[in-house]
């Protein structure tokens, strides 16, 4: 990768964080102390189970070292801002989504080198080994993810109309970015693309369904109302393939790493659609319920 493809990496995923940014207020993070246990949950889930489960995958289903890496690498990011949407559409709690979505982009900036160096130290050979400097890393991370989500927070509590109109096309860009990343990892690896998403799909579909599944029971089990545990088992399964992409090729320098994050990134739409379908209309009728009972 030379330097300008990784700048213009750098300014893509800056540019989806500035617009999940937008959409923050400080009330957002307020919410832990509002309900602690949800928010907890959803964290301990995504930033610690999430990637255990990702190596468990990689490990049993003996994938090649740089599809393993890159499922680690997906692991190790925090919620995709689609998840915010995803939640709506769901009927779950959208406040809750957007309170661990927030979190958690703040708390992988230091688990993210961790998690990856592990992988790397477990799936790759000695003589291959990508260890990331931590420091660096992190600060990386930090310029391309939390300055501009901050930047965002910051325009709407003090340009409120203007972050309103904004909205809608920071959107848009984040859709046509990923997009376009897609279809650059297709063209790099045009010569063995089949044979890749072939080897990855499954994977990361495991992935998505495993955690989304098992964020939704471990909520539930906790008495959680299932419009928060939606939210968290969407939170969990649903990562932020962008920055994952942006790791793989901007910071580590490997295409391939970043080929379990393009697959993902499609199946998730599936996946995501089938989730609406099936628990917006549970989530709707579990909330008139509520209200007549409380009545």
């Amino acid at each position: 990768m030379n330097q300008t493809s990784t700048l213009l990496l750098g300014i893509a995923l800056a540019i989806i964080m500035l617009g999940m940014g937008l959409s923050l207020v400080p009330d957002d993070f307020k919410r832990i102390i509002k309900k602690p246990w949800a928010v907890l949950i959803g964290l301990v889930l995504q930033i610690v189970v999430l990637p255990i489960i990702a190596f468990g995958i990689a490990y049993y289903l003996a994938l090649p070292s740089f599809i393993a890496l890159g499922l680690i690498i997906l692991a190790a990011c925090p919620g995709g801002p689609t998840s915010n949407l995803i939640t709506h559409l769901a009927n779950g709690d959208t406040a809750l989504s957007v309170t661990l979505t927030a979190v958690s982009s703040f708390a992988t900036i230091v688990t993210i080198p961790f998690v990856i160096n592990l992988g790397s130290s477990f799936f790759l050979s000695q003589d291959q080994t990508i260890l990331l400097d931590v420091p660096d890393t992190i600060k990386k991370i930090l310029i391309v993810s939390i300055v501009p989500i901050i930047l965002g927070m910051s325009i709407r509590k003090f340009l409120p109309s203007f972050a309103q109109k904004m909205a809608k096309p920071t959107r848009i860009a984040s859709t046509v970015i990923l997009i376009v990343m897609i279809v650059g990892i297709v063209v790099k690896e045009r010569n063995n693309v089949i044979a890749y998403f072939a080897q990855a799909g499954m994977a990361t579909l495991l992935l998505n369904i495993i955690t989304m599944g098992l964020g939704y029971a471990v909520a539930r089990l906790a008495q959680l109302k299932s419009a928060q545990a939606t939210s968290i088992a969407i939170e969990t399964g649903i990562q932020n393939g962008t920055m994952a992409i942006t790791i793989a090729i901007g910071i580590m320098g490997r295409v391939d790493l970043s080929i379990a994050a393009g697959v993902y990134s499609l199946i998730m739409f599936f996946t995501s659609g089938a989730v609406i379908f099936i628990f917006s209309k549970k989530n709707k009728k579990e909330e008139v319920l509520g209200f007549s009972e409380s009545k």
